[in-house]
């Protein structure tokens, strides 16, 4: 859910490399991994929602709501534009 890229930068690069493992192949979350298409996960990359949302907003609330699961489970930090973009979305659920 939340990218390796987005982890690191919102604060994974404090963590050992065990958590760090731990959080990439975390299986315990249901909110953690989700399959998506190859072109939806080259679409996404490592963008947060202020920069990228599923092509299928009908899915947007869905999507925000397990982004922000994730960011608590792990005890990540959001930026501003994170933030508002999440704030915005839900907004509209």
């Amino acid at each position: 859910m939340v990218p390796l890229k987005e982890a690191w930068d919102s604060g994974a690069y404090e963590w050992s490399a065990d958590r760090r493992q731990d959080f990439a192949n975390d299986l315990s979350n249901r909110n953690s991994l989700i399959a998506v298409t190859a072109g939806s996960n080259r679409s996404k990359g490592a963008d947060d929602p202020a920069e990228w949302l599923p092509p299928n907003a009908g899915y947007h609330c869905s999507y925000l709501n397990d982004w922000v699961a994730v960011k608590l489970f792990w005890d990540l930090s959001v930026d501003n534009f994170e933030f508002e973009a999440i704030r915005t979305g839900l907004a509209n659920c």
